[in-house]
C-alpha cells in the first residue's frame, strides 16, 4: 500500500485519469458528430432520390403511373442503394412500389403530414433488420395534392460505421491510458529524482556534520532553486550551529576563569588561619571575581535573549538627548584620566526604537574609548545627512586596532588583546553590533595604530520637525 502513496504512483494515477477522462470526452465527441454527420447525410440522399422520383411520375388523367414509367437501369440502381418508393393515395393505400421494403405498414402521422402539404421524416425500428429511415411528401400537380410518395433507406450502414468507430474506441482508450500512466510515472521519476536525492541528503545530516550539500548543477527549474534554497539553508543551519558552538566553548572558557579564581582564593585562604587583614583582602578579592563573573553572565543573558527575543513595536526615541546624557555620565570617569569628551550633536535627531537597548549600545563604544585611550580626547559627533538618515561618529585618539582584527570586532569572545590580559569578555561590541542591526542600522569601524579608532553608526531616523 505505501507504494501507491508515492508521487511518481499518484502523478501516474492522475495522468491516466486526466486521459480517460479526455478519451471519454473526444471518444463521445466524435461519436455523436459522426452519428448527426451520418444521419444528416442520409436524409439529404432520401430528399434528392425523393425529387428525382417525383420528377419521374407520369401522370395521366389524374392517375400516377411511376413504375410503369421507370427505366430498368434507375430501379436496378434504386435496389443496389437499398431505397424503397412507395406511391400511396390521399388516405394511405399502396398504389405501387418499387425496392426490398414495400410491405411496410404505413404511418398515419405521416399521411396526415403530407395532406397537410408537410414533408416529414419518421423511423421504423424492426425486429430481425435494421431501422428503416422513411421520408413522406405530397405530390402536387396544379396546386393539387394528387398522391404521397415515401422514400425509405435502411440505417444498416450507418449502424455499421458507428459500431466500427465504438470498437475503435473501446479498444484504443484502454491501451492510451496504459500508455499516457506509463509515460507519466517515468516522467515523474525523472523530475522527482532530485526529490529523492534531497531526501537522502537530509537523512545524512545530523548536527555533527552539516557539510552535505546537494550541487545539482544546470538546473533552473523549481525543483534546482528548491535544491539551492535547500543548500543555502544547511549552509546558514551550518554556520549557525559552528557560531553557536564556538560560543559554548568560548563561554565555558570565560566562566571557568573567574569560577577557577574564586575556588583559588578559597583554598589558599582555608589552608591556615589568618589575619583578618589577609581575610578582608580574600573578600574584596571575591567580590571582584564575582562582580567579573555577573557582567559576564548578563552580557550572555543578553545575547542569548537577543538571540530568542521576538520582535516588539519600538517606541519614538530622541537621539539627540540620549546621546548627550550617555556622555555627560561618563565624563567623569574620562576626566580622571585626563580625557577630554567633546560632543556635537544635533537637536531633534528622532528614531524608532528601544531606548535602553541603545544607551547600552552607546554605553559600550564610549566605555571602549575611555578604557583604551590613554590621552587626547573622544568625540561624538551626531548628524542629519539627509531628511532622514542618522549619522553617528565616535572616535577616540586611544591606542588603535590593528588591520588583521578589523573584520573581527563584531564577534563573539574576539578580543583584540590575544593575551587576553586587559579586562573584558570580547562581548561589548558583539552586543552594540546586534543592537544596532535590530534597529535596521549599520556599524563600521575605522582605525589606525597609535592615531585611534572611529566607529560610525548608521540609522534611519523619524523624519519629525519640532
Amino acid at each position: 500500500m505505501k507504494r501507491f502513496k508515492t508521487l511518481r504512483v499518484r502523478f501516474a494515477l492522475w495522468t491516466a485519469s486526466l486521459m480517460l477522462t479526455v478519451l471519454v470526452l473526444f471518444g463521445t465527441f466524435v461519436y455523436i458528430s459522426l452519428w448527426q454527420g451520418l444521419a444528416n447525410s442520409i436524409d439529404d440522399s432520401i430528399k434528392l432520390s425523393t425529387s428525382q422520383a417525383i420528377a419521374a411520375v407520369n401522370i395521366e388523367n389524374g392517375r400516377i403511373n411511376f413504375s410503369d414509367s421507370l427505366p430498368e437501369s434507375s430501379a436496378a440502381e434504386l435496389r443496389d442503394r437499398g431505397l424503397t418508393i412507395r406511391i400511396l393515395s390521399l388516405d394511405g393505400t399502396v398504389l405501387q412500389s418499387v425496392g426490398p421494403y414495400q410491405n411496410l405498414s404505413v404511418d398515419n402521422k405521416s399521411i396526415q403530414n403530407a395532406n397537410a402539404r408537410i414533408s416529414s421524416f419518421s423511423t421504423i425500428s424492426l425486429n430481425d433488420s435494421d431501422p428503416i429511415r422513411v421520408y413522406t411528401a405530397p405530390i402536387v400537380e396544379n396546386q393539387n395534392i394528387i398522391g404521397i410518395i415515401q422514400v425509405m433507406q435502411s440505417l444498416g450502414t450507418l449502424h455499421e460505421t458507428l459500431d466500427r468507430l465504438l470498437l475503435a474506441l473501446l479498444i484504443s482508450i484502454p491501451v492510451l491510458l496504459i500508455v499516457s500512466a506509463l509515460s507519466g510515472y517515468f516522467l515523474a521519476a525523472r523530475a522527482l529524482s532530485p526529490i529523492d536525492q534531497i531526501t537522502q541528503t537530509a537523512q545524512r545530516i545530523s548536527t555533527e556534520d552539516l557539510s552535505a550539500r546537494l550541487n545539482l548543477q544546470g538546473n533552473d527549474d523549481e525543483i534546482g532553486r528548491l535544491a539551492t534554497t535547500f543548500d543555502n539553508m544547511l549552509s546558514r543551519l551550518e554556520e549557525g550551529f559552528n557560531r553557536e558552538h564556538q560560543f559554548t566553548s568560548d563561554a565555558s572558557h570565560e566562566l571557568r576563569t573567574p569560577l577557577a579564581a574564586m575556588q583559588a582564593i578559597l583554598n589558599v585562604t582555608r589552608e591556615r588561619k589568618r589575619p583578618p587583614e589577609e581575610y578582608e583582602t580574600a573578600m574584596d578579592d571575591l567580590s571582584e571575581e564575582t562582580d567579573r563573573l555577573r557582567a559576564l553572565t548578563e552580557d550572555l543573558l543578553y545575547i542569548a535573549r537577543g538571540d530568542a527575543r521576538p520582535a516588539t513595536p519600538y517606541e519614538e526615541v530622541n537621539l539627540s538627548n540620549l546621546l548627550i546624557d550617555v556622555s555627560e555620565s561618563l565624563r567623569p570617569l574620562a576626566e580622571s584620566k585626563g580625557l577630554i569628551v567633546k560632543s556635537d550633536i544635533q537637536s531633534d535627531l528622532f528614531i524608532m526604537g528601544d531606548s535602553d537597548a541603545l544607551i547600552r549600545a552607546f554605553v559600550n563604544l564610549l566605555d571602549n574609548a575611555i578604557k583604551y585611550t590613554d590621552k587626547g580626547e573622544i568625540s561624538v559627533t551626531a548628524r542629519r545627512s539627509n531628511r532622514q538618515d542618522i549619522d553617528i561618529l565616535i572616535s577616540d585618539t586611544g591606542r588603535g586596532i590593528d588591520q588583521k582584527h578589523l573584520p573581527h570586532i563584531f564577534e563573539r569572545f574576539y578580543r583584540v588583546d590575544e593575551s587576553r590580559t586587559t579586562q573584558g569578555f570580547g562581548l561589548g561590541l558583539a552586543i552594540v553590533h546586534e543592537i544596532v542591526r535590530t534597529h535596521q542600522g549599520t556599524i563600521e569601524a575605522s582605525s589606525q595604530i597609535g592615531s585611534g579608532t572611529t566607529f560610525w553608526l548608521h540609522f534611519t531616523g523619524v523624519d519629525k520637525v519640532i
